[in-house]
């Protein structure tokens, strides 16, 4: 099985490679193994067809296919084709050139047009920007990555110390079918602030980042955590299709430590022995008269005998205080790394928190 394509004659060969030198980005993306689609339509202008077409191509097998092309012509040009897409020199050197001779050519062609602009420097300039000295082997994503000849970057801009007030829509105009206007400029404010956090964590400042990846359930009940308008906390709520108690639950757990804190709200699992048991003895060590109340474990939760007070650890390796509210449990302060920390405050006397 053979296919043949014709190659280009040398005064087709002249009016690609002038194609070629006359723009820099060609021959970046030739040296990068890519094939522009610029590079195919400035051939094209120079009157060079480079990608054959299907009468350019000729099949032949010596199997009975009646088809045109056979079966097994068909499986060549798709192999040609994957490989005609990895490396552009390929089609090239069908054409009748190899890469090398083509580099070669090309330095020449830049050399002598930097020549010919130095001795006539009153030459109208090139509207093309044309490589001066000889492509070098060394792929554009390598050279990028590289930056050893980037400028400095420009001094980052200031960190807005707030977000703009979101847009507000007309109330004596009637929203479009469809289109909820109040449900809008909570999202234009909520776009905004994770926008600005976003910059912050780039210009390495210290405010958090906003949460990425999040389940369609994280999200609702972070902008109503974060948007605390009683209308927001309803209008979600009621989308999510999740009882009102429990939507409450999840907001009030993500004001507490985000996505981490709403895990330990919905998930119990049980952490390494060895953790809870370092946790016991710290509890010891560092409880006043060294006689901490009596705890009843189960899994990551250490729930308080004789009062309706819990410990949750999550796996941030925090401990989470809870509530028992009309039989059930609510996350009621901030979590704590050390377990006597977090038990003091929560039998503390103001244990009612939010």
């Amino acid at each position: 099985m053979s296919l043949a394509i014709p190659v280009l004659g040398k005064v087709e060969w002249d009016r690609l490679l002038d194609a070629v030198a006359a723009r820099a980005g060609h021959i970046t993306a030739l040296l990068d193994r890519d094939m522009p689609t610029e590079l195919v339509q400035d051939a094209l202008a120079a009157g060079v067809r480079l990608l054959p077409s299907a009468n350019d191509l000729q099949p032949s097998c010596s199997c009975p296919d009646w088809g045109y092309p056979c079966k097994h012509g068909a499986a060549l040009c798709y192999q040609v084709a994957r490989l005609l897409d990895q490396d552009p020199f390929v089609l090239l050197l069908m054409r009748g050139r190899g890469e090398q001779q083509l580099l070669d050519e090309l330095a020449r062609r830049n050399t002598a047009r930097a020549a010919s602009k130095a001795a006539d420097p009153t030459s109208a300039a090139d509207p093309f920007p044309r490589t001066p000295t000889a492509p070098t082997s060394t792929p554009a994503r390598e050279a990028f990555a590289a930056r050893a000849d980037l400028p400095p970057l420009p001094e980052p801009p200031p960190l807005p110390e707030h977000t703009g007030r979101p847009p507000v829509f007309e109330a004596s105009r009637p929203a479009e079918p469809g289109i909820d206007p109040q449900a809008l400029e909570t999202l234009a404010a909520d776009t905004a602030e994770r926008a600005r956090r976003r910059l912050a964590a780039a210009l390495e400042h210290d405010a958090p980042p906003a949460p990425a990846d999040l389940t369609e359930w994280q999200d609702a009940v972070r902008i109503a955590a974060e948007h605390p308008q009683i209308q927001v906390f309803a209008r979600i709520a009621q989308s999510t299709g999740r009882p009102l108690s429990e939507f409450a639950q999840a907001v009030r757990a993500w004001r507490h430590g985000g996505t981490a804190a709403l895990a330990v709200l919905e998930d119990s699992w049980t952490p390494d022995a060895y953790v809870l048991a370092r946790a016991r003895a710290l509890l010891a060590e560092n409880w006043a008269d060294g006689r901490p109340p009596a705890l009843r474990a189960w899994r990551n939760r250490w729930t308080v005998v004789g009062h309706g007070r819990q410990l949750r650890y999550g796996h941030d390796g925090l401990w989470y205080p809870y509530g028992k509210e009309d039989g059930t449990w609510w996350p009621i302060g901030q979590p704590d790394p050390d377990p006597a920390t977090a038990l003091a405050a929560l039998l503390a006397p103001q244990d009612r928190r939010s």
